[in-house]
């Protein structure tokens, strides 16, 4: 069995075809699914497809695009859903900052109180966290090492920064997705064999990130085995193997 552990199946990209992408992964053996939360807006219907189908959990979490809309309280009542396993996605992206010095320091220091709430409150509710770390690794290790809980958590599209790893003894989890397969992805490959293997998950980020050899089209939870196959490669262990250890990582940390 796999379980993509990340995939935006929110995502209007999806209100047509749903049934066909869950059926096609499910036929592949992709059994379990993750909304991570990241724009309150589309919440409503991760609950919704979670309620309709069995194999489908969900977050609740803002992104850190999104930290000027982030309201704990409005928030709150989905955290209570049966079905709601994580807080997240959560963190810290410096990818694209203002132009002007001050403005630069003023959203750092919004998406830092927004993610150390967030933080706080995955602790508060005993739920690991779903971080996004995009050039910012200093900054968000600090708050994670400072505030996070016992619970951990993973790093969702972990981006081969080596000084995270540390992390492991954190109980936190490297999300592996579909940048594994880029051709321009060798400081991911050459890291990838330092993560410890039971602090694996497999993630698609759907619609996001598609895999070779789909790269440009829409990506969905059926190409999580393109990211198996890559894994099991760089691992030197078979693909079923793989699948087990990331299938009893995500059941161990999220509790599926």
């Amino acid at each position: 069995m796999i379980v993509d552990t990340h995939c935006h199946l929110d995502d209007p990209r999806f209100d047509e075809d749903i049934e066909l992408v869950l059926s096609r992964a499910i036929e592949h053996g992709v059994e379990k699914f993750i909304i991570p939360g990241a724009d309150p807006k589309s919440l409503d219907r991760a609950v919704e497809l979670a309620d309709r189908y069995e194999q489908i959990y969900f977050a609740v979490g803002v992104h850190p695009y999104d930290a000027k809309n982030y309201d704990r309280e409005s928030l709150l009542p989905y955290t209570k859903h049966k079905r709601c396993i994580a807080i997240g996605e959560c963190g810290l992206d410096y990818y694209r900052l203002p132009s002007n010095e001050d403005e630069i320091i003023l959203e750092k220091e919004l998406q830092k109180e927004v993610f150390v709430d967030q933080i706080l409150w995955a602790k508060e509710l005993n739920k690991p966290l779903i971080v996004h770390i995009r050039d910012s690794s200093v900054d968000s290790m600090e708050l994670l090492e400072k505030y996070a809980g016992d619970r951990g958590g993973v790093l969702h599209c972990y981006n081969a920064d080596e000084q995270l790893l540390k992390l492991a003894d954190r109980n936190f989890y490297f999300g592996i997705g579909g940048v594994l397969t880029f051709k321009n992805a060798k400081k991911l490959i050459n890291v990838y064999p330092k993560i410890p293997k039971d602090r694996l998950l497999v993630e698609t980020d759907a619609p996001y990130l598609t895999p070779h050899p789909h790269r440009g089209e829409r990506n969905e939870p059926l190409y999580t085995t393109y990211i198996v196959e890559k894994m099991s490669i760089l691992s030197e262990v078979e693909s079923d193997d793989i699948k087990s250890i990331t299938t009893k990582n995500a059941n161990t940390l999220f509790g599926l």
